[in-house]
Order: structure tokens, then C-alpha cells, then sequence
């Protein structure tokens, strides 16, 4: 696990980034709920809190709406419309945000080849410059993505239907640093069958699964 650089009471020092998993969604392509499927021995929403926590996120937020999640040390909140989208989901973790967060993180509950250190590096990219930051990787720009707080509004604004903040990033391009992490990790997504049985067979193959190779 990377630790981010504490104070003496254990909070991330600098700026307060706090962290927003999206776990609202029914999982169609796969017949149940992506947030309790278990890969490693982990559920996929357990292992979305660990990424942003232990990559420096204080708090930690999850959005929920096809199934329940009950979790310690962390902000559960529902999501009633979450049949709609994506980007109801993103609306409802960016009101819930605490006042005293200078930015967010920004994560899904289906990638799980993506670990700690990936955060870690956004938020300290973040904290040398504060502005709109990416992972990429091989140079193209995926998930998690920071947001600092100036532009929370006009990302719930464009936040529709599966879009998320997809509608924002696409408007604003030229705002977004991008800060590759393919060396660290890969943001392959769960969404059939065939992805599980993959991405579960490369976890198990390496561990906590964040090797590229």
C-alpha cells in the first residue's frame, strides 16, 4: 500500500481531496449488481473504498442504488434515481461533498486493475498544481479523474443520462492534465461474463492485480 504524506493526526496533509465511488448500477450485461461481485476475496465495492483511501481520500463516499451497501468508515448515500444513469449518480456524491474539500476524486466500482498508488499520483499532481487531472494510460485519458472544487456545478450540470462527467471532459479538454499510470495499473472494466472471469484470473495471477503486464 502507498501512503500519502499525513500530519500527526493521520489525515492526508495539504489539501483536502475527498473521494467519490460510483456503485449505483444493476449490472445488467452481468445479471446482478457489480458492487457485491467478489474478485480476490474482495467485493468490488470494497476493493473501489480501499483504492480511494488508501490513495489519500478523506472522505471517502460511496453512491449506491441497485443494491444496498453497508460499510464502515465510510459516507454510504442512495441514489434513487439510479436507473437513469450514470450521471444522476455523479450529481448525488457531488452534492453530498463535504464544504471543506478542495477537490474530488473521482472513481467507478468496475475497476478494479486500478490501485492505490494511481490516486496517490493524482492527488499529488493535484497538490503541485492544482487543477483538472486525469490517469492516462499510453497517453489516453480514463478513470479516476480529480475535479477541483470550481468546477463541481458545471460537472453535475452535464452529469446525464451514462455520461457522467464524460459531457464536461469532452467540453473542457484543454483544462485536463493528464498523469499516466500505466505503469501502475489498468482500467478494464467488469461489465460481461468474460471480463470477471479475466480480470479475476489476472488479480489472482498477480496478486492485488495492478500489474500491466
Amino acid at each position: 500500500m502507498l501512503l500519502a504524506a499525513e500530519d500527526e493526526i493521520g489525515r492526508p496533509a495539504g489539501p483536502g481531496v475527498a473521494g467519490l465511488l460510483l456503485a449505483a448500477g444493476e449490472g445488467s450485461r452481468l445479471g446482478r449488481p457489480k458492487a457485491l461481485i467478489s474478485v480476490g476475496g474482495r467485493t468490488l465495492v470494497e476493493r473501489g473504498i480501499d483504492l480511494l483511501r488508501d490513495g489519500g481520500c478523506d472522505p471517502v463516499i460511496v453512491v449506491t442504488g441497485a443494491v444496498a451497501v453497508s460499510l464502515p468508515g465510510v459516507v454510504v448515500v442512495h441514489n434513487p434515481d439510479w436507473p437513469t444513469g450514470m450521471g444522476s449518480s455523479l450529481r448525488t456524491g457531488l452534492a453530498t461533498l463535504p464544504a471543506d474539500s478542495d477537490a474530488v476524486v473521482v472513481a467507478l466500482v468496475d475497476q478494479p486493475l486500478i490501485g492505490a498508488e494511481t490516486v496517490s499520483r493524482l492527488i499529488s499532481a493535484f497538490r503541485d498544481n492544482p487543477v483538472l487531472i486525469a490517469a492516462g494510460y499510453g497517453g489516453e485519458r480514463r478513470n479516476p479523474v480529480l475535479i477541483p472544487r470550481r468546477y463541481w456545478a458545471d460537472v453535475a450540470a452535464k452529469a446525464e443520462a451514462d455520461l457522467g462527467a464524460r459531457g464536461f471532459l469532452q467540453a473542457h479538454s484543454e483544462l485536463i492534465t493528464i498523469v499516466e499510470c500505466g505503469d501502475i495499473g489498468r482500467p478494464d472494466d467488469v461489465d460481461t461474463e468474460e471480463d470477471l472471469k479475466r480480470i479475476t484470473d489476472l488479480i489472482e495471477r498477480d496478486g492485488d492485480g495492478q500489474n500491466p503486464g
